[in-house]
């Protein structure tokens, strides 16, 4: 269990929460293009849901993110919840290298002279290679500086960028091998082009965002450890995606952030916001891509989604995004009559678990709008009043190493407070459909397996011989570990998902928000 809190030391995941920016992927209109960053948070209709994307691209410590569309439940709400604290941001080299923030551009390093090697310094490079990377950087610098913004923060925002600019168009000037100068430069490419308009002619959006591009292609061939670039040279490229709606152009542009983030990943696997927007970037590109293709990329997709959140367990726009693609795959598989993943998984089952995510979402972070909008979507989706419903095959109670003969296939419900199992008396009130309600609370009998929330330590996949053939879980408890198997791997991920997030939910003292969810 991932937290942070001294009450639950047993299941710390080790990772900090980075910076967050957030993104909507639409995908069934023509998706807008947004700049990388604003913390702009879109609401849900009545009846659609959108998800959002962790996009940091940082330069200006005190910016925030906007959110780049995904998935096909448009929004149409502003999110009173926009101005939630600020992600702080810098840029950004690798690990072990010097890192400049906005703030030192503006204060400390705006009278420090550059660092000059001397005029009578030998050059490594040919002339007419000097050259070429002179134009390049001239090239470079007409584009910043014929940006001057929108407004007077913009404007202000733009002579910081330009100021940064012309230290790194220096720097590569006297070596251009300086990766970290490269890197940063896109940065100040990539946020300039936040700050034009999205109707400006010249210099146009998308031609900044192409020379960021080409900045971070050089600073990741002379670094090819530079995580951080193909970080954010993914997130360019995925913002001039966007630009082009489901066109040929596009589906190749996503293709391309998709390769990025695999390898910012591949550098830097503690990273769910890499983790995330690789999911996003392919949820985009499965709407755009042939239907025989769709169905490895929405697979994709989820795996994404869901292991951010393995990395970072109230990571909620991974979460929130999780049950979007869910969403979509339900309406997906409904209209073509059959089963997208798997053969046994049914579009009400894939509605269920998608309603489950929304409502952990919402339990997080429940001031976001865009979440309580789609919740009031899919919360009737939900085996209410539990959270979730379904099969395990469990020993005797108080048995853990017990005859595979002995073991028995049976109900159990999940809920704010615990697991609990439901003996074959009470089995026919719990509600079997994604639409049913219960009309009483099961009384859970005491010889029952039972497991309250506090108690939980941590829980895990597992594999021992003498467990019967299938997927094995854990729940280790300060009472011990309870051993159980799921139906299938499949229904082995829902359960995981659902306990971890019940125990997070449960550790940030958000349990009150949950109950009322399924209980109200």
């Amino acid at each position: 269990m991932s937290t942070t809190t001294a009450e639950e030391p047993g299941l710390q995941n080790g990772v900090q929460p980075e910076r967050e920016l957030k993104a909507d992927l639409e995908l069934e209109t023509e998706p807008e293009s947004s700049e990388p960053e604003r913390e702009i948070e879109p609401a849900v209709s009545d009846s659609v849901l959108e998800p959002k994307l962790e996009s940091p691209v940082a330069v200006d410590a005190d910016l925030q993110p906007e959110e780049l569309k995904q998935s096909s439940l448009i929004s149409d709400e502003a999110d009173d919840s926009a101005a939630n604290a600020p992600a702080q941001r810098e840029l950004r080299k690798d690990e072990g290298s010097r890192t400049f923030t906005m703030r030192e551009l503006l204060g400390g390093l705006k009278g420090v002279e550059l660092d000059e090697s001397g005029p009578d310094a030998p050059s490594p490079y040919s002339q007419e290679s000097l050259q070429q990377h002179v134009d390049q950087n001239n090239a470079a610098m007409d584009l910043i500086n014929s940006v001057t913004g929108v407004d007077e923060e913009g404007r202000s925002r733009q002579r910081i960028l330009t100021f940064a600019a012309r230290r790194y168009a220096s720097a590569i000037d006297r070596n251009p091998e300086d990766y970290d100068a490269l890197y940063n430069w896109a940065l100040v490419l990539q946020e300039s082009a936040d700050n034009v308009s999205q109707d400006s002619p010249s210099p146009s959006k998308d031609a900044l965002l192409e020379e960021a591009c080409r900045k971070y292609d050089e600073a990741t061939r002379l670094c090819p450890t530079l995580h951080d670039a193909f970080y954010n040279w993914a997130i360019a490229i995925s913002d001039r995606a966007k630009m082009r709606g489901r066109t040929k152009e596009a589906e190749e542009l996503w293709k391309q952030a998709t390769k990025n983030y695999e390898k910012a990943v591949q550098l830097n696997w503690n990273s769910p916001q890499a983790l995330n927007n690789w999911g996003l970037a392919l949820q985009e590109l499965s709407a755009i891509v042939p239907v025989r293709e769709k169905q490895r990329i929405v697979r994709a997709a989820i795996s994404k989604f869901r292991a951010a959140i393995r990395l970072q367990f109230d990571f909620h726009r991974a979460i929130y995004n999780l049950g979007t693609v869910l969403y979509g795959l339900a309406e997906d598989t409904l209209r073509t009559g059959g089963s997208v993943i798997a053969k046994e998984v049914s579009p009400n089952e894939l509605y269920s678990q998608s309603a489950i995510y929304i409502a952990a979402a919402h339990a997080l972070k429940s001031n976001y709008s865009v979440y309580s909008s789609a919740l009031r979507l899919v919360r009737s989706m939900l085996p209410l009043p539990y959270l979730k419903v379904g099969y395990l095959t469990a020993p005797p109670v108080g048995i853990q190493v017990a005859p595979h003969n002995d073991w028995k296939r049976s109900q159990f419900v999940l809920n704010h407070e615990g697991l609990y199992q439901v003996n074959k008396v009470e089995q026919k009130q719990v509600p079997q459909s994604l639409s049913g309600r219960s009309g009483d609370v099961v009384n859970i009998d005491k010889r029952a397996i039972r497991i309250d929330v506090p108690d939980i330590v941590s829980v895990s996949a597992c594999a021992d011989l003498t467990l019967p053939p299938g997927a094995g879980l854990c729940i280790d408890t300060i009472n011990g570990p309870v051993f159980m198997v799921a139906d299938s791997w499949e229904s082995l991920d829902g359960w995981l998902d659902a306990i971890r997030l019940v125990y997070t939910i449960y550790a940030r003292g958000k349990s009150d928000v949950l109950a009322g969810i399924i209980t109200s």
